[in-house]
């Protein structure tokens, strides 16, 4: 899969953004809010998008290729869920999102032959139903033991049952031509008009139609549908500035589309980090710590993408998975000669 150096911009947003809503600062003007949910569910749409270029971008493969596709896939998703469970024992206050990200990402291999309009026709399914269908699961299962899958896919911060919409939508982009501009400038325009409407309609819904909080708001990691609709929003136009600036600007951008690049790495230590520290740094924030998490990120994975080139976590998915899925089409038997009484005449 050939590297994007505006979706490694994108990704490396992301990760500074969840590093943000784990130790960053409060601040006065609510800003800090905006780190809050937008940038995992970046993160997840980006996600799909990755599925969408590993099968072949908007060609999609078939056959052997894409059996190959959907082995790296599922290996990847179980050494995703597997890394998160593991930063899950830590014990800290942080809502790893691995695991859930692993879960999404097996069941993205069920859609990889699935055209963009059905796509994005799933994606808006799923935002609809999957809210109140989720509430009303982890509702009759309220009081109950919750086994992983069930805790995954109607959890608080990442339920699955909602938060598919996002890698569905994802790898309707990833089916794109992302060197298109035009196709940028529609991602803008898109992507204003979901968050007018995810943000817009959710103050509607609450203060004239007088909907419960719970179906209405849309507020960070809420996982309603006006949440959903206007994270997407967001996403598109990150997703489209970062390709259009990364274009232009592509060595001003190296360090952040570094960070991208050793995305899983740098999530992956920043929770170490934060668990060796204690949960102070989070608890009790302060912008000294934070810009040390943003600067040090930055630097370090600047100098380990420059020296040596892939990351140790993205190195260890990229080595099994390829060679979990190093398979050879089956060789059909040798064709027997025909006889001199079934000889088709010249």
């Amino acid at each position: 899969m050939r590297r994007i150096v505006g979706i490694d911009v994108a990704r490396g947003l992301a990760v500074l953004g969840m590093m943000t809503a784990h130790v960053g600062p409060d601040d006065p003007y609510g800003l800090s809010e905006l780190a809050d949910g937008r940038p995992a569910s970046l993160f997840v749409v980006l996600a799909g998008l990755s599925l969408g270029l590993l099968s072949g971008g908007a060609t999609p493969v078939t056959g052997t290729r894409l059996v190959q596709a959907r082995v790296r896939i599922l290996v990847r998703a179980l050494l995703l869920f597997a890394i998160g469970e593991l930063l899950v024992l830590l014990g800290t206050p942080v809502a790893v999102i691995l695991p859930t990200y692993g879960l999404l990402f097996a069941l993205g291999c069920l859609a990889l032959r699935w055209s963009r309009p059905a796509l994005l026709t799933a994606a808006g399914v799923v935002a609809v139903v999957g809210p109140p269908l989720g509430q009303m699961i982890a509702a009759e299962l309220d009081g109950r033991p919750d086994t992983t899958l069930v805790a995954l896919a109607t959890g608080h911060f990442y339920p699955a049952i909602v938060w598919l919409a996002y890698l569905l939508l994802g790898l309707a982009v990833g089916r794109s031509d992302l060197r298109d501009r035009s196709l940028r400038l529609v991602g803008v325009l898109v992507g204003v008009g979901l968050v007018v409407l995810g943000h817009g309609g959710s103050w509607v819904a609450l203060h004239v139609f007088r909907w419960p909080i719970g179906l209405a708001t849309s507020a960070p990691h809420s996982s309603t549908t006006f949440e959903v609709v206007g994270n997407v929003g967001v996403a598109l136009l990150v997703i489209a500035a970062s390709l259009a600036v990364a274009e232009r600007w592509p060595r001003v951008l190296a360090p952040l589309a570094a960070v991208g690049s050793l995305a899983l790495t740098a999530y992956t230590v920043h929770v170490v980090v934060i668990a060796a520290l204690g949960q102070t740094v989070v608890y009790d924030p302060s912008v000294e710590v934070w810009l040390a998490f943003l600067l040090t990120t930055v630097a370090l994975c600047w100098l380990w993408a420059t020296a040596v080139g892939r990351g140790p976590f993205e190195w260890l998915l990229h080595r099994v998975s390829t060679k979990a899925a190093d398979v050879a089409p089956d060789e059909l038997p040798a064709a027997p000669e025909p006889s001199p009484a079934t000889r088709t005449p010249r």
